[in-house]
């Protein structure tokens, strides 16, 4: 039997996720002949020399490499217009680390190798894709309105060399400061925790401060680019008096989010995050993106390009579907008392 990879094994899970939902009990034994069936197929890795492939360069703010959780999901997309990795498509990655400072010389390194499409899967990956290339077809997956930030002139007509999806995830604070007000709604001050480098923190930040303002309560930004920074500005919290905290979605912090989670359950606050990877972490909730949705999505439209079609042409995709974690182990150590509306609004409950 052929053997088969890790990120492949991924991709076929994630199908039968989609396919069966999360929820659902999985066999061993009707698993295992899932895999099985799938390796029998798979391209093996012959002698025999192969025709020239299209290349995909996948460029990410994040870390994670081939273990990045919604990678499965755009893999799955691609293999839905026909191409799949290793055997019809090769695909570089270059991965961030949360450094945004890399972007440029990342993908200035997919441009000189002239790939056939380039997948810019994070707000800053997608805006520094577009500054080094009028030329390379781009298909991004962000957080932010790509008409504000300037990558296409509009969502049903892109125009240029670039399209893609948006989740509009830096829309999301008024939900995400709603839900933790209802866990803790004896808390008067919140603290924002956001990176001053990220391209969609204005935009965030103006949606956060309407939110406030219509909870009626105190808002405390803090801003953090580094490791050290996010270490001060949890000091800074206890000192100003904060009793609960939001945390910005980004790429940055992603990459650190066992660091945030510590430092929230060392300080006794209740944190409400936009990724469900810091609720798997160890973090007390989350509401944003299902990222699944939006990667696949990214996938199917990197395929079509590697097809012939045209950016300008591929009016920008919105993806609507959002997912709320609790981590009941959590709140139990906080001394939360979940409330049954929110247990039975959540759509994953982690215990």
């Amino acid at each position: 039997m052929a053997k088969l990879n890790c990120r492949s094994a991924a991709v076929l899970c994630y199908r039968f996720r989609r396919k069966h939902g999360s929820h659902t009990a999985v066999k061993r034994r009707q698993f295992i002949t899932l895999l099985g069936g799938a390796a029998a197929t798979w391209p093996l890795a012959a002698g025999a020399q192969q025709p020239a492939m299209p290349v995909i360069g996948f460029v990410n703010s994040a870390s994670a490499g081939g273990s990045y959780p919604p990678l499965p999901a755009f893999l799955d997309g691609l293999s839905e217009i026909g191409f799949v990795e290793g055997r019809n498509v090769a695909i570089e990655y270059r991965w961030a680390e949360g450094y945004y400072e890399r972007l440029p010389a990342l993908i200035a390194d997919l441009v000189q190798r002239k790939v056939s499409v380039i997948a810019a899967t994070s707000t800053p990956a997608a805006v520094a894709a577009k500054l080094a290339t009028s030329t390379i077809p781009i298909v991004f997956e962000i957080g932010s309105d790509p008409v504000d930030l300037g990558l296409v002139a509009s969502l049903s007509r892109p125009g240029g060399n670039l399209t893609g999806v948006t989740n509009l995830t830096v829309e999301l604070g008024s939900k995400q400061l709603g839900l933790l007000h209802e866990l803790v709604p004896r808390t008067t001050t919140i603290a924002a925790l956001v990176n001053p480098n990220f391209a969609g923190t204005a935009r965030l930040l103006r949606d956060v401060e309407a939110a406030i303002r219509v909870l009626g309560l105190q808002l405390i930004v803090l801003k953090a680019s580094t490791e050290e920074e996010i270490e001060t500005v949890f000091a800074t919290m206890a000192l100003q008096g904060a009793g609960a905290l939001f945390v910005g979605i980004d790429a940055f912090f992603a990459a650190r989010r066992d660091q945030i989670v510590a430092l929230a359950a060392r300080n006794n606050l209740p944190a409400i995050y936009g990724l469900r990877d810091f609720v798997v972490s160890g973090g007390l909730m989350s509401y944003g993106t299902d990222f699944a949705d939006s990667y696949h999505r990214t996938g199917i439209y990197t395929g079509r390009i590697l097809r012939g079609e045209k950016p300008a042409e591929l009016p920008v995709q919105r993806s609507t579907k959002f997912e709320f974690i609790i981590n009941f182990k959590t709140a139990k150590a906080l001394g939360l008392a979940v409330p049954n509306s929110m247990q039975l609004l959540a759509d994953e409950v982690i215990e």
